[in-house]
């Protein structure tokens, strides 16, 4: 059992120099199958595992290792092929070790006079360094917000204090107000910087209540230079902490220390909050954002590309920003989305694709595509022309019209396709039968009899049949 605790350890090692999400991504179920006195071998789970891991996280894996294992000078990855059986007591399923290892840690957390456990107070290390501005982008409507960011980040304490910014979830206002706080940590090596979301905070009060630490907790905060506090809405109708948050509020400022503060909504609209407190947001400058237009969706999910190294067409790039138009958050779930299908089984993002994955994610009740192309009638000369048309019409692969498949989503475009060939193209039933995976005449005219009833009471299908006929002249 010495391997699997060895392992264990390595696990945790590995959890903490890889991205979360690239964990439950790539790490599946492992194993040691030989340890020498300078290599470790690991089983793992697929071949495309062993790709991964060697590719992508050979370092992470060996670092991992060498500080369990310091003689360890090299690491080696291998299918096992009985890694999934369940009597295998040497593998371990790394999705659930990480869930349990995430159980453990936050059991033993020992509780000090010096504990901080919501609050990242640092004036050396910065909050989050991938929030940079090297991967910010700017538009017209966060320009104002940026600018006097900027400005904090250069002069804080005495430009626009307290900074108080309001928007909509999703549009990057973490990464600004952390971008902030990294550029203070930068430029200024003695400030103490503080970031904090507002449901951190109430619970560092609550706990500071417990342990009767209060005044210990506020003097904490007394001693800080800079201030950000995230997502203040979670304050609403908790008077005590507002109380709380009052009180460290008149502190710093009267220290001139500077305050930056973001919430939901404008001020005047925060009518959970104490009268009082609600007037202290207001002193500073106020400023808001809006949402990305289509050329910054563009540009933010082609920059959210490069940053990940994925290869992203300029087509399906400019399908998504034109269809994902809430807020940035969406744009990036979208492209880690295809980013995984890609890394899981080899699926390259193209158009049909990605408008099948948004219409099953019901962004928008109707995709929208602004390709001139659409505009342009489509010359039919042959059964694959009629094929192709549907299936850039209504955004699924060819294959799911040809072959069998009785999902409702394939099940339409089919008849679509049969219905447009018997009726514009005159083919006759034992034709289209043999184009749709040799189906018997009398299947085709079961589809085309059924999409005729079906059109006389779906008006919206009507209107996308008649649509589609419009397009390609027929």
């Amino acid at each position: 059992m010495e391997k699997v605790y060895k392992l264990q350890n390595i696990l945790l090692n590995i959890i903490e120099r890889v991205k979360k999400q690239d964990y439950l991504v790539y790490f599946r179920k492992i194993s040691i199958l030989e340890i020498t006195e300078d290599e470790v071998k690991f089983g793992v789970f697929s071949t495309f595992m062993k790709w991964n891991l060697e590719a992508k996280f050979y370092k992470e894996v060996l670092e991992a290792t060498q500080k369990e294992i310091p003689s360890i000078s090299k690491v080696t990855f291998q299918v096992d092929n009985s890694i999934d059986n369940p009597t295998n007591k040497y593998a371990i399923d790394c999705v659930s070790y990480f869930k349990d290892s995430e159980k453990s840690s936050k059991k033993v957390v020992k509780l000090d006079s010096n504990w901080t456990p919501m609050t990242t107070i640092s004036n050396t290390k910065p909050t989050n360094e991938r929030y940079s501005l090297q991967n910010f982008v700017v538009w017209s409507d966060n320009q104002l917000a940026f600018s006097a960011c900027e400005a904090v980040s250069k002069n804080p304490g005495k430009s626009y204090n307290p900074l108080y910014i309001y928007w909509d979830v999703g549009l990057w206002k973490t990464h600004l107000l952390q971008w902030t706080a990294n550029e203070i940590i930068r430029k200024y090596k003695d400030k103490k910087v503080a970031y904090t979301t507002a449901d951190k905070f109430i619970t560092e009060y609550v706990m500071s209540v417990k342990k009767r630490s209060v005044e210990r907790m506020r003097q904490k905060f007394q001693e800080i230079d800079v201030l950000v506090i995230d997502d203040v809405q979670f304050l609403s109708w908790k008077e005590q902490t507002q109380n709380e948050l009052y009180n460290i509020f008149n502190l710093l400022y009267e220290s001139n220390k500077q305050i930056i503060i973001s919430w939901d909504r404008a001020p005047k609209e925060l009518t959970e909050l104490e009268p009082r407190l609600r007037s202290r947001f207001e002193w500073g400058i106020t400023v808001d954002i809006g949402k990305p237009d289509y050329e910054t969706r563009l540009a933010i999910i082609q920059e959210k590309a490069r940053e990940k190294e994925f290869l992203l067409p300029h087509d399906v790039a400019e399908f998504i920003a034109t269809n994902v138009t809430e807020n940035v958050r969406e744009l990036e779930w979208v492209l880690n989305q295809m980013i995984a299908e890609y890394e899981l089984d080899w699926s390259s993002p193209t158009l049909s694709r990605i408008a099948q994955k948004l219409k099953k994610l019901s962004f928008t009740t109707d995709l929208i595509w602004n390709n001139k192309t659409w505009s342009i009638k489509k010359t039919i000369k042959s059964y694959e022309d009629i094929i192709d048309a549907v299936s850039w019409h209504f955004w699924i692969e060819k294959e799911g019209i040809l072959w069998e498949n009785r999902k409702k989503e394939f099940m339409i475009p089919r008849q679509v396709s049969m219905y447009l060939l018997k009726t514009k193209l005159n083919y006759t039933y034992e034709r289209i039968g043999n184009i749709f995976s040799w189906r018997n005449h009398a299947a085709v005219l079961y589809s085309c009899n059924k999409l005729e009833q079906i059109m006389k009471k779906d008006k919206e299908l009507l209107h996308e049949i008649n649509t589609l006929r419009d397009w390609i002249g027929i």
